[in-house]
């Protein structure tokens, strides 16, 4: 299923989107999160889905969608996609012990339809597609066998970041952390529709050119091993996201770099799971009241 969380008359609520339609779930939990964390309640949303006659839904307005979650935590990790090496040369050779866990904050978050605003005087934002793994069940110090059954499904999360406050400390949390650098969505898709998360591949599309795409089966650290990992240090409760990080840019694109400015458009796909454009725009002047309390 795609799960979705769209603004309705009474608040956001849980839904499934059955081909270009819109079904209803808010008769069975009030958010995606509870749906994901109900065995029952997502079996009952399944069975919904295959009984509905998709023509008698509302269509889809994509222009309603808010973020599917509200994690309670956003976890990502950097620096886990190798690189591209020569002919005979082994790709693990440099891999880390460990992941590179990075923490963005509730601010972050945003709809998959809403712009971004690129802060006064940023000078150097940029973009990164992943896969996000919304979790279902929660997990607290789980094996690495059992990983993958807390997790509740996938969607797309792009980790715009503004590179220049990234360079100016050793911790990542001022270059991540910025108003709505977290777009999510546009859903979560279970992972029955997903498949092996390690077999994906991931891309991201900008002024029309292909800029990133690689496999997530050239990861350092799987998804099971990374649920595995974080769970034995904090708990990860239903609808928290784990963002696994972003594949290198390819060569051209690295070498033609330009920093995001405001109206670019930039578009993450990932197959099994889909396609999550984010919209920069730039912020909106000064009030006058807000420009007397700083003076």
């Amino acid at each position: 299923m795609r799960l979705v969380t769209y603004a309705g008359e009474t608040g956001p609520r849980p839904a499934a989107v059955v081909g270009d339609r819109l079904l209803d779930l808010g008769g069975l939990a009030g958010s995606v999160a509870e749906l994901l964390a109900d065995a029952a309640a997502l079996d009952a949303a399944q069975a919904a889905v295959d009984a509905t006659d998709a023509s008698s839904l509302p269509l889809l307005d994509d222009g309603a969608l808010v973020a599917p979650v509200t994690p309670g935590k956003i976890l990502c990790l950097g620096y886990n996609y190798r690189g591209h090496v020569p002919d005979g040369v082994d790709p693990t050779a440099n891999d880390p012990e460990y992941p590179d866990v990075f923490v963005k904050t509730s601010n972050t978050l945003a709809g998959p339809t809403e712009p971004v605003v690129i802060p006064p005087g940023a000078t150097d934002v940029d973009y990164e597609g992943e896969v996000g793994v919304v979790i279902g069940r929660r997990a607290q110090r789980v094996s690495l066998e059992e990983a993958l059954d807390h997790v509740g499904g996938y969607t797309i999360l792009n980790d715009v970041s503004d590179r220049a406050w990234q360079r100016r400390q050793s911790q990542w949390a001022l270059g991540k952390c910025s108003d709505g650098f977290a777009p999510l969505g546009p859903w979560v898709v279970t992972p029955d529709e997903v498949g092996d998360p390690q077999d994906l591949l991931v891309e991201v599309v900008r002024d029309g050119v292909v800029t990133v795409s690689q496999s997530t089966s050239t990861t350092i650290f799987s998804v099971a091993y990374v649920i595995h990992h974080l769970s034995q240090v904090l708990t990860l409760e239903p609808g928290d996201v784990v963002s696994t990080g972003t594949p290198q840019k390819l060569p051209d694109a690295q070498e033609a770099h330009r920093p995001l400015a405001p109206g670019d458009a930039v578009t993450v796909r990932i197959s099994g799971i889909g396609e999550l454009t984010t919209r920069f725009v730039a912020a909106a002047p000064a009030t006058a009241d807000a420009q007397e309390a700083i003076a």
